[in-house]
């Protein structure tokens, strides 16, 4: 049993926690854009769009983010390419990202009185000064609570990448209590680093609730 004390275990786990960041910040990011592309191709009626859109969505939301990762990894080495376990980790959760943000986001437009969109249509504005200027400004408002709330559970759901070996907070978490025999202390760490990493989010969602509310 190697001795470890706490400041070690926290060095440690602080160290994998950058992956942790990262990989949630590709996921996001990535899905944000995938979502917005896939969100403005069904609400401007694009041909066929709505049925490969919906079809997207509801394999992504049907099928475990488990399963997606491991079919991202496994899958693609049976095929014969050989995957990095951050590049199938990061393509999976920005799928898995993109067909929920797609949703959350088309709800939030849905939520606008239909009213606006006639109002928009009787000024002769064009499909995106509608977005930009009526209805996206009111989305918005409603959008910030599911969006930030998703976005933490994408920053948890980034542990189940230790599934396939991309070493983050989880995976490290694991690996320094097979060498310590720990198990409180270390997992005790990593639940704080969670925390840590998820509360300033939702504060700084509420922050722009308030800010938005003023605006309004």
């Amino acid at each position: 049993m190697v001795e470890f004390s706490v400041w070690d275990i926290f060095r440690n786990l602080l160290l994998a926690a950058r992956w942790t960041v990262l990989l949630s910040l590709i996921a996001f990011v990535g899905g944000g854009l995938v979502g917005m592309a896939l969100l403005i191709a069904r609400i401007a009626k694009l041909r066929g769009a709505e049925p490969l859109v919906g079809g997207y969505v509801q394999l992504f939301q049907g099928t475990p983010l488990l399963m997606q990762l491991f079919l991202a990894y496994f899958g693609l080495a049976l095929l014969g390419v050989d995957v990095p376990a951050w590049l199938a980790a990061g393509a999976a959760l920005t799928l898995y990202t993109s067909a929920y943000l797609a949703e959350i986001w088309r709800g939030c437009l849905e939520a606008v009185p239909r009213g606006q969109w006639e109002a928009a249509d009787s000024l002769a504005l064009s499909f995106s000064e509608k977005l930009r200027h009526v209805v996206g400004p009111q989305a918005l408002r409603v959008a910030v609570p599911p969006t930030v709330g998703f976005l933490v559970q994408v920053i948890k759901g980034t542990a189940l990448a230790s599934v396939i070996g991309f070493i983050e907070l989880t995976k490290a978490g694991t690996m320094i209590t097979n060498a310590t025999f720990r198990p409180f202390a270390v997992y005790a760490c990593v639940a704080l680093m969670y925390f840590v990493l998820c509360w300033p989010i939702s504060l700084a969602s509420r922050r722009l609730e308030r800010s938005l509310r003023r605006g309004r």
